[in-house]
């Protein structure tokens, strides 16, 4: 393969919040034409998991890491690129004025890398407390009291923490998603 017709890593400029429809569109048109075929290989929204408490329950979530873009590897010759940029939501490139710049090797190796290590992570991405920390109760019947870390468990990932409720001091034992740090 010529310097000419090396696969290299885009940016896709895309309406905020359209990015999946841009990524399913252009999927589309790629498994439709076999000539698009050879000359993108992906698309790829970069994401990550997101994990929140409701209601006592641990949600997962979803979410762009980086909203408003679309990542695409692609050979920019031919039609490729008139395809990409009469795709629904698409704003254009990111580039200098507007044409379309490819990534620096490094810069897709820290942006997929980022994302490999987030989808990885899954549920490693809770952060570890200390003992003498305060956090605040975001969840169950003590939501927003204030307490001090008096012990950690890293492996059932719970928390007994020390809140003031009437004057005295009572234990508590929380998970790590029912507390912030303050």
């Amino acid at each position: 393969m010529s310097e000419q017709n090396e696969m290299k890593w885009y940016v896709i400029r895309a309406v905020s919040g359209k990015e999946k429809k841009v990524k399913e569109y252009l999927d589309a048109e790629i498994s439709r034409r076999a000539d698009l075929q050879s000359l993108i290989s992906q698309v790829l929204i970069p994401t990550e998991k997101v994990y929140s408490v409701r209601n006592g329950k641990k949600i997962s979530k979803e979410r762009n890491y980086l909203p408003g873009y679309v990542l695409i590897e692609a050979v920019l010759s031919g039609e490729v690129t008139h395809v990409i940029k009469d795709t629904p939501n698409v704003l254009g490139f990111l580039g200098t004025s507007g044409e379309a710049d490819p990534l620096r090797p490094s810069e897709v190796r820290r942006i997929l890398g980022k994302v490999d290590e987030l989808s990885e992570m899954g549920e490693g991405n809770e952060l570890s407390f200390i003992v003498g920390e305060t956090v605040v109760v975001n969840d169950g019947p003590f939501s927003s009291f204030s307490g001090i870390i008096e012990e950690v468990n890293d492996e059932k990932k719970k928390l007994k923490v020390m809140v003031k409720i009437f004057g005295r001091k009572t234990p508590l034992e929380l998970s790590y998603f029912q507390v912030k740090r303050e």
